[in-house]
């Protein structure tokens, strides 16, 4: 799409020069020599009228004051008597002129240039348009390169974030780009995203509840049919149906089973040791420019090289969660900060904001609970990814508010499989 731009911006600006600057070329050339003639005519006149006078008053008419008055024309005057009296340099022969001739009283003069100093002054200004032309075109694009790259950079960070929604990462970005018809684009995708969010808490709501709520009576049935077939007195036909009941109800048992670890554990992919400066530094570089166009600043402090036992994608997402939520709730710069804890690697997320009211400080991880207008999905959803990992997020300091998620370290996570697979002692 860049490169369609930028062809049809130069198509159109180098279509705009040539029919501008052809008919201005070939005006201005035309107008050079006219004015050049019309100068030999306006000269011619003037000697005639020189001359004229010079024999009324009797003075001598003489070439080296008419080369004085006409430098660079090679002048021929022929008086009533024949005398013949010329001025100036002699053209070279072959040389093409531009000649005026005027007779008066007897007396006939002939002015001639050489043609080349006109066509030199016509290539100059021939010269002059052509560069105008040139910076024209090369004004036209950078300028073609300029809104190129200001309108597909936005459309392609539109296509990330619909792919984002389209692979169940339902965070909004509230990323603008000063352009009204994008942005328009943007906002409906960050509404889109608060929507997916709220059908997939939903949704995994309604699977965790159902799941839970189906469980305890299908269980309850298999044993009322276990009883029932250990007490039959019936036919072997009766026992064999309560078999295949029993059966029936634990696959049900299995099946609600699943979809209740399921919602449990929404998540692709298992913990693994990386390095969270790397998460870090990513999440960093892509919310600075929206916390910049706020007038606020996002700071990344602590120790370096810090491993924990986590997934780089939840890692990400509980750190894009408390970004957005100080970028809408906070104030000040925000400061993430990595550090040792006991047993933990710690990343502090805080900023200089008013912090949590003291009404929402023991439920701020609960459903549905916000500081304003968001859905209070955020916080709830941040901290059930940290717990998947076995991490936890935890609010350290509600006033202004500092939010901390807490890793296993490397080595603790290397000594807890150990004690599984060799059991113990």
């Amino acid at each position: 799409m860049r490169r369609r731009l930028l062809l049809s911006t130069l198509a159109v600006a180098v279509v705009a020069i040539l029919l501008l600057g052809i008919p201005l070329a070939y005006a201005t050339h035309k107008l050079i020599y006219e004015e050049a003639r019309q100068s030999l005519e306006r000269e011619t006149s003037s000697i005639l009228g020189g001359v004229a006078f010079s024999m009324e008053s009797g003075q001598p008419i003489t070439s080296q004051k008419i080369s004085q008055e006409y430098p660079g024309r090679y002048i021929v005057i022929r008086l009533a008597n024949d005398q013949v009296v010329t001025a100036g340099a002699r053209p070279v022969r072959g040389t093409e002129l531009l000649t005026s001739t005027g007779t008066a009283g007897g007396v006939r003069v002939q002015v001639s240039r050489p043609a080349a100093q006109v066509q030199d002054e016509a290539l100059r200004l021939m010269l002059m348009i052509g560069s105008l032309a040139a910076l024209g075109v090369a004004v036209t694009v950078g300028l073609a390169m300029f809104q190129a790259r200001k309108l597909t950079l936005p459309l392609i960070d539109l296509a990330e974030t619909a792919d984002r929604l389209g692979t169940g990462n339902a965070r909004p970005r509230r990323r603008r780009y000063g352009i009204p018809e994008v942005d328009r684009v943007a906002e409906v995708l960050d509404r889109s995203a608060v929507r997916i969010a709220d059908l997939l808490a939903a949704s995994r709501e309604f699977a965790s509840d159902a799941s839970h709520q189906l469980r305890t009576p299908l269980t309850a049935l298999s044993m009322r049919l276990e009883e029932m077939i250990e007490a039959a007195d019936y036919p072997d036909v009766v026992r064999e149906e309560g078999a295949a009941a029993v059966a029936q109800a634990e696959r049900l048992v299995a099946v609600v089973e699943q979809l209740l670890a399921r919602s449990r554990h929404d998540r692709t992919g298992a913990a693994v040791e990386a390095p969270i400066d790397d998460v870090l530094a990513q999440q960093v570089e892509e919310w600075r420019p929206i916390f910049r166009r706020d007038g606020r600043a996002v700071r990344l402090t602590g120790e370096r090289g810090l491993v924990g036992v986590t997934s780089p994608e939840s890692l990400s997402q509980i750190i894009a969660t408390l970004l957005d939520n100080s970028l809408v709730h906070g104030a000040g710069p925000v400061t993430i900060t990595t550090k040792l804890g006991a047993g933990s690697v710690v990343v502090e997320v805080g900023d200089e904001g008013a912090g949590i009211p003291p009404e929402l400080e023991a439920r701020i991880f609960e459903r549905s609970v916000s500081c304003g207008k968001g859905t209070g999905l955020g916080l709830y959803l941040a901290r059930s990814l940290a717990a998947v990992d076995g991490g936890r997020l935890e609010l350290i300091q509600a006033r202004p508010a500092v939010f901390g998620v807490f890793l296993r370290q490397a080595a603790d996570a290397r000594l807890a499989s150990e004690r599984v697979v060799m059991g113990p002692a």
